[in-house]
């Protein structure tokens, strides 16, 4: 073997196989990569065509299996090695945008990538994640990311293909009345990405891509935090006296219990804090009426089943009346949902007659609302904000980002407004310079 050969390769990107009786490297300023054996006493080179490592390795083995076959045919008096010689490698140009069409890319598409994730990812999750949400995965999947990358090579998905798939998101779909984009939610699509995240990292796990391409959204600002939507005390005591007068005298006679009942709910969840999804599965048997030893006072002790498994909360006093009101209405027994299906349409109505619906800031208010509600009453009456995140499942970080910070009782004055003291001299002499009257 020539050493002009072995000092060029050894410059170059390279890879030993075969026990080091094969080499696989790239050129610089190439984008194939290329394969070389020693072999009947001479070197033999060829250019794989591919720009994938794996690939290349893959294409190189085969080759150097072939020529193994022509050597030994060769030495036995077969073809020989010479009737089919190695055509010298010349470099191919850096192609140009002309409109040709260009050899497709080989290895794993994006389709098997999301069939191995969907069928691993139901199994793994099984009991620990809710169902919905594993739904939605293969929703994401089935309903726009597959239509989108379809057989995409997954060595082809890079950062400017999942922009054009945001692109695609935000321009896709058109309103019927106004002609113009509709855009999907700012969670959905976010929803969406997560989803192609898992995909490329399953993809990445079985080592069919090396690296996971840059997912972050370009042009991103600095997001401005808001907080949650939710009712002041003053439209809070609006919203329950609607709801008691609707009670009292329904627009229709049959309605009289489901606006009764709406009325307690409503009641029921600002003094508790629960999410709309863990009041509709609280059976009456998770609830007991106690005497708290610090306060001196009757809550409601709830065993709560939600987002976060099963938790624990203390209500205030006032939740004590309509869980009674809706206990004996209703002839409960253990097993039985106290509040079931969340009333989000007579939520609505309510709202749409109070003018409530959207708080100042434009935020749409729903029955989420109403614990966040409690949570913001709780931190202006001087509530320990670790207790209130322990008592609503959730962190302190949640509720110092989307509750606390616009809240007035959160800022100490007495800190905020300090004066610095003068020196006497200096008030003395500022007191001389005063003119006499």
């Amino acid at each position: 073997m020539s050493y002009t050969f072995w000092s060029f390769v050894m410059t170059a990107e390279s890879y030993a196989l075969m026990d080091g009786a094969l080499h696989v490297y790239r050129r610089e300023n190439s984008r194939f990569w290329q394969c070389s054996t020693y072999l009947g006493s001479r070197n033999h080179r060829q250019t794989t065509k591919e720009m994938s490592l794996a690939a290349a390795k893959d294409f190189a083995r085969d080759w150097y299996m072939e020529k193994c076959v022509e050597d030994r045919q060769r030495r036995r008096g077969g073809l020989p090695l010479l009737a089919n010689p190695v055509q010298p490698h010349i470099p191919e140009p850096i192609p140009v945008a002309d409109g040709r069409l260009r050899q497709k890319s080989k290895g794993p598409t994006f389709e098997d990538a999301t069939k191995a994730f969907l069928d691993e990812f139901e199994v793994i999750t099984q009991g620990e994640r809710n169902e919905g949400y594993v739904e939605s995965k293969s929703i994401h999947v089935r309903v726009h990311l597959l239509p989108f990358f379809g057989d995409t090579a997954l060595e082809d998905i890079n950062a400017g293909k999942v922009q054009d798939y945001r692109v695609h998101r935000q321009t896709s779909r058109l309103d019927a009345k106004t002609g113009k984009p509709k855009k999907p939610a700012r969670a959905t699509l976010h929803g969406e990405i997560v989803t192609l995240r898992q995909v490329l990292k399953t993809a990445n796990r079985k080592g069919w891509i090396s690296a996971i391409p840059d997912m972050s959204a370009p042009y991103k600002t600095s997001g401005k935090l808001e907080h949650r939507a939710w009712f002041s005390p003053e439209e809070y005591r609006l919203l329950y006296e609607a709801t008691r007068e609707r009670a009292k005298n329904p627009p229709k006679p049959r309605w009289r219990e489901v606006c009764e009942t709406f009325h307690d709910y409503v009641l029921f969840m600002g003094n508790t804090g629960l999410r709309p999804d863990e009041s509709a599965r609280i059976q009456l048997r998770d609830v007991k009426i106690v005497d708290d030893e610090s306060t001196g006072e009757r809550i409601l002790e709830i065993e709560v089943r939600g987002k976060r498994g099963v938790g624990f909360c203390k209500s205030m006093p006032g939740a004590i009346l309509p869980f009674e009101r809706v206990r004996d209405r209703k002839e409960l027994k253990p097993t039985d949902p106290i509040f079931g299906k969340t009333p989000r349409e007579l939520m609505n109505t309510v709202l749409d007659e109070l003018n409530m619906k959207f708080d100042r800031d434009g935020h749409v208010r729903t029955c989420y609302s109403l614990r966040h509600t409690y949570i913001c009453l709780r931190l202006l009456e001087g509530a320990d904000i670790y207790q209130v995140a322990k008592n609503c499942r959730t962190s302190v970080e949640m509720i110092e980002k989307y509750y606390g910070r616009h809240l007035k009782n959160n800022i100490d004055a007495s800190a905020v407004n300090v004066r610095k003291a003068r020196p006497k001299a200096v008030a003395a002499s500022k007191k001389s310079m005063k003119p006499k009257a």
